[in-house]
């Protein structure tokens, strides 16, 4: 099939999908396709690769003049819908501390970064990530709201990468520099992206389909459950990487832990079993103390699962980049080298990474010990909210707890961890921020924006 004939029936499709994610959602607003359109800037190549500015030379510091155009407007269109709305800063504020000293501590760290003006520029980006987490928050269903983000996500992401990968080789293929070995990227820079965005992807249909098979959601007509068990198929197929091998071994055990997380609620729900109210924080804050530890002791903590997912005693080099990283992660152990102030330019060309492959240790890096206190607040604080939810919403507490539960071990072995603009972290803030929804409507505030 010629690859013109493709993309106009793989857009053909997509638009198929989103027409039937309108037909379930129709009392979503128009507005909510910011954070949509948010979302899917995060979850794949940005701006000025797809037009040719690449990665590296202007675009490598500050981002692409395209890229600063584009987030530059969601942001100004963002701050206009919450004026609109009457958004009440202030409450949500209260509500999210964790995330607002966060935040905060994130700017302060621009005095101490060595590129301090590039850094402001990154912090704008966090900025961008809360407006628009809030938007989703003022929406009149803000849990109804995600589940179409969700959706409208994996609808067009995941198709288009499936046609990049088959039909466009040069955007959605790529070989490894070292081994030469066949990778498939699909939309996103890497494989482990697109492993990411699998990831995110497949637990998210599984949910909707049990739900659905449960009763518990909204009754739909038979053509959408098709649509999602299609794009679910196709999500897993992508999953399984290459014919070379090359595939993300990381999601494959988020993924695993996620869907064992799932199956462990829904038993106690079904036998009428209360989780303790210390006692998913405790797991969560295990994972996290594991996650720190285990760039420093060379790996050595999760070496036992290295078979089981087919990769070396090395984590396929990842020991080697953590040994070469954490003298200089010590040299600023406290406050770190700043906000997006240690993956430099230069640093990347003389070291060829360009991520630390462990997400507890980018913070480090980044943030210091300080800002790994913070982001570590903030998970067990969103933990908290999530285990609070589970005696009003099962199966939004659930889903909410499952995703907890991937980001922390996807962390392990990859990096989203420093900012709230990686896909998975930012599903995160989403969910956090949507269990305040109901506090912060002002009576009478227009959603019609």
């Amino acid at each position: 099939m010629p690859p013109q004939v493709a993309l106009i029936i793989c857009t053909i499709f997509v638009l198929w999908l989103l027409r039937l994610e309108h037909k379930q959602a129709p009392e979503v607003s128009f507005a909510l396709w910011i954070p949509t359109i948010w979302m899917l800037s995060i979850a794949s190549k940005p701006m000025g690769t797809w037009f040719g500015y690449g990665l590296e030379g202007v675009g490598a510091e500050s981002g692409s003049p395209l890229d600063r155009v584009f987030l530059t407007g969601l942001l100004c269109l963002g701050l206009f819908i919450l004026a609109s709305r009457n958004f009440n800063w202030a409450r949500a504020a209260k509500e999210n501390t964790w995330l607002v000293l966060l935040i905060a501590y994130m700017l302060f760290s621009i005095f101490w970064s060595d590129i301090p003006y590039i850094s402001f520029k990154r912090w704008t980006r966090e900025l961008v990530a809360v407006v628009m987490a809030f938007i989703v928050l003022t929406e009149q269903d803000p849990h109804q709201a995600l589940q179409s983000l969700f959706r409208r996500s994996a609808y067009i992401l995941i198709p288009f990468s499936l046609l990049l990968i088959n039909y466009f080789s040069a955007y959605g293929r790529e070989y490894n520099r070292w081994t030469g070995e066949l990778m498939w990227i699909g939309v996103t820079l890497q494989k482990n992206s697109l492993g990411r965005l699998c990831l995110i992807a497949a637990f998210f249909f599984v949910w909707v389909l049990i739900r659905r098979w449960q009763g518990s959601d909204i009754p739909v007509g038979r053509y959408r459950t098709y649509a999602d068990v299609l794009v679910l198929i196709v999500t897993l197929w992508l999953l399984k990487g290459s014919p070379d091998g090359a595939y993300p071994a990381t999601a494959f055990a988020a993924l695993a832990a996620g869907l064992a997380t799932f199956i462990g609620l829904l038993w106690m729900k079904r036998h009428r079993i209360h989780l303790g109210v210390n006692i998913l924080t405790a797991i969560i804050a295990l994972i996290i103390a594991l996650g720190i530890v285990t760039p420093m002791v060379g790996g050595s903590t999760v070496a036992g699962f290295t078979s089981v997912l087919a990769r070396d005693e090395t984590l396929t080099g990842r020991t080697g980049i953590w040994a070469t990283l954490l003298p200089i992660a010590m040299q600023r152990p406290i406050l770190g080298h700043g906000l997006g102030g240690f993956w430099t330019p230069t640093f990347v060309e003389m070291y060829r990474i360009n991520e630390a492959h462990s997400g507890y240790l980018d913070v480090l890096l980044g943030l210091g010990f300080v800002g790994l206190l913070f982001v570590s607040m903030f998970l067990l604080s969103s933990c908290r909210k999530a285990q609070r939810e589970l005696a009003h919403d099962f199966d939004w507490a659930s889903l909410w707890i499952c995703y907890l539960v991937m980001a922390v071990v996807h962390n392990i072995t990859e990096s989203s961890l420093a900012s709230l603009t990686s896909h998975l972290t930012a599903i995160l803030l989403f969910l956090t921020s949507s269990y305040t929804a109901a506090t912060l409507h002002t009576p009478g505030a227009s959603r019609e924006v």
